[in-house]
């Protein structure tokens, strides 16, 4: 049976993740701000294969939703069309674009434990926000035998993280587990991990190397 993937975000970044999603196989939903006749033109021109939708329409039947908003509109999504369903926080906290905000400045914790807090009751997994969005559809590599870029993800929900993972399989990628939630700050801007290509091994080796040092403050 076909997966269903929900894209929340019809930007670049949600753009090149449903070109993907649809060359991996998965039936993609996707779903702006608003009707789904504000974005039919760019999907249709930009995600061929996608299906627009409004955002409660996209996510109804998704096993996987996608958040590929700006994340200073993350609030804005109804919490309650996400419960019980996993989701996958792509989002950066870029302050020229974000803007302050002070629930994430003045907050140790790692984005998306705080964004966690804001969809209750869904199974969320930090991931593919390391990577730039050119280069999703760039270095996905399906072919194999050929060397492929890893991608780490974080969740306090195992099986919504081996969920995710066997994504990034089908996509073209190498995942690897940091395991909890809180973990996700290695894959940060301004992290030794954000926007660089690493091997599996590689990136195993910076992220057990980080997290023991995070444990040892």
């Amino acid at each position: 049976m076909t997966q269903t993937i929900a894209i929340l975000g019809a930007g670049r970044v949600g753009s090149s993740l449903a070109r993907v999603a649809v060359a991996s196989g998965y039936k993609v939903n996707v779903a702006g701000s608003g009707s789904a006749d504000k974005i039919a033109l760019t999907a249709e021109i930009l995600m061929p294969g996608a299906t627009p939708m409004t955002v409660a329409q996209a996510v109804k039947d998704a096993e996987i939703v996608i958040l590929a908003v700006p994340l200073h509109k993350y609030t804005e999504i109804d919490p309650q069309l996400l419960a019980g369903r996993i989701v996958i926080d792509t989002m950066n906290h870029w302050r020229p674009t974000n803007g302050a905000m002070d629930e994430l400045d003045n907050d140790p914790r790692s984005t998306s434990e705080i964004i966690a807090e804001h969809f209750t009751g869904s199974r969320l997994v930090k991931t593919l926000n390391h990577i730039g969005y050119h280069e999703i559809e760039q270095d996905a590599v399906r072919e194999a035998g050929k060397p492929r870029r890893a991608l780490a993800y974080a969740s306090d929900d195992a099986k919504a993280g081996a969920t995710v993972a066997g994504m990034l399989e089908n996509f073209g990628f190498d995942p690897v587990s940091l395991g909890t939630l809180s973990h996700g700050r290695i894959l940060e801007p301004g992290q030794e991990a954000f926007g660089v290509w690493f091997s599996k091994p590689e990136l195993e080796k910076l992220a057990r190397e980080q997290i023991s040092t995070a444990a040892s403050h």
